[in-house]
């Protein structure tokens, strides 16, 4: 390697060891410049950031190739090796700097803080892009599944095995659990639900709903590396945190599907790169984080128009009086905009607009006057088991649900916190059930 290619790379490493902003830039190219113009040095910081966005740093090749294609990168002859070359230190962005996270440095500190070897931590975190091509399911890190949506199409889950899920579990625990949340997403923060967002909408005069589609898979490993990256992780450790929390589905999964039921090739090729998976402990932390930017400016479109704004995992609401409603269709196409511009798209078969002389339903609560639940739910649920009491649980287990019981427990207990009296009458059903015929 020459000298100015090894000038170069200990540069390149040097930049990427901080946070990646203009003035983080600046210091290090002007000691490693050869007596420096303002102007020449003014335009390799510009050619430099251009690479890439604020606070996401191009990958240490493609800063290395381009200071070596640089007309304005000449080393100094007299500190042509090592005096740009810092050890990697963790930096984080200054609303960050108080999180009590795990400081890691080096892929070796990260190694070490999840008792893996760096050569394992290389292939759970999947360095060399090994999953999507992976035919044995035993060399796989993810087991998949297709369940039936509400919408009647199929959802691919990709659940982590149970190595690669502890190590989310603590990523989660340890690191995405001490992040704040926007105030405004209500879906996988404690202390929150979809009761909480739900109660912010209730008794408006209108009430409009939209669906992100593809909301995990749709958030790719750049955006998640961003992430790690604003926490303070070093490139290389937020490579390997990102490999973590992010996997590539093998095309042959699909393929266990009716090809009426495929997805198409642009939805397929979100599955093909990687992206969050939907079953990971860890993607809905992220994809809150993910999406900070959505939130504060879709609440700052609804105050405009004088309107309230929640949202649970992917599930937008908004809601406000009858000059909101009359702005409804203005105000649709502004939400499709910014949703787009931050990268997510709208589903607009289920886009909502719904008055209080109808029914107002948000992540299926009612909320016309103050949150209840649906009618037709309450009395479906309690004929299921009203049924149970006369002829037995087994009977009314049409879909073979594992742990029928607890499958019921969770309804009735859901309609409790929804609605206390509602839920009193079913809970008092429940327990008249005799499980020992099951």
């Amino acid at each position: 390697m020459d000298k100015r290619a090894w000038a170069a790379n200990n540069l390149a490493a040097r930049l990427l060891a901080g946070p990646w902003t203009r003035a983080a830039i600046d210091e290090p190219v002007k000691v490693a410049k050869s007596a420096p113009k303002r102007v020449m040095l003014r335009a390799l910081v510009l050619e430099l950031a251009a690479l890439g966005a604020e606070w996401y740093p191009p990958s240490p090749q493609q800063l290395q190739s381009a200071l070596l294609n640089s007309l304005f990168f000449e080393p100094r002859p007299d500190r042509p090796v090592a005096i740009v070359l810092d050890p990697p230190r963790f930096a984080p962005r200054p609303p960050f700097e108080t999180l009590d996270i795990p400081r890691l440095a080096a892929v070796g500190d990260l190694a070490a803080w999840l008792g893996e070897t760096p050569e394992q931590l290389d292939w759970l975190s999947d360095e060399r892009r090994c999953n999507g091509r992976a035919g044995a399911l035993t060399l796989q890190h993810y087991n998949y599944a297709f369940v039936r949506a509400r919408s009647g199409k199929l959802r691919l889950i990709e659940a982590p095995k149970p190595r690669l899920k502890a190590i989310q579990r603590r990523i989660l625990r340890e690191i995405l659990a001490a992040v704040p949340v926007s105030p405004h997403a209500h879906g996988f923060v404690p202390g929150r639900s979809c009761l909480s967002g739900a109660q912010i909408h209730a008794g408006e005069a209108v009430v409009a709903t939209f669906d992100l589609t593809q909301f995990f898979p749709s958030l790719g490993l750049p955006r998640i590396h961003g992430i790690f990256r604003s926490l303070g992780y070093p490139w290389a450790v937020a490579r390997r945190l990102s490999g973590l929390c992010t996997t590539i589905c093998p095309s042959s999964v699909f393929q266990r599907i009716p090809t009426t039921e495929r997805p198409g090739p642009d939805i397929r090729a979100i599955y093909g790169v990687p992206h969050l998976p939907q079953g990971a402990p860890t993607s809905p932390a992220l994809a809150n984080l993910a999406a900070w930017t959505l939130d504060r400016r879709l609440h700052g479109l609804a105050r405009a128009a004088g309107a309230n704004y929640t949202r649970y995992a992917d599930d937008l609401a908004f809601s406000g009086d009858r000059t909101f409603a009359e702005a409804a269709d203005r105000f649709t196409k502004s939400v499709c905009a910014i949703a787009r511009e931050e990268g997510f798209r709208l589903n607009a078969a289920r886009t909502k607009k719904m008055p209080q002389n109808g029914r107002q339903r948000i992540t299926g609560i009612i909320v016309n006057r103050h949150c209840n639940v649906a009618r037709t739910d309450f009395d479906h649920l309690k004929a299921i088991l009203h049924n149970c009491t006369r002829t037995g649980p087994a009977l009314q287990n049409r879909a073979n649900i594992e742990n029928f019981r607890n499958h019921l427990a969770g309804r009735v207990a859901w309609v409790e916190q929804i609605s206390p009296a509602r839920g009193a009458k079913l809970r008092a059903i429940f327990e008249r059930i005799d499980w020992s015929v099951d």
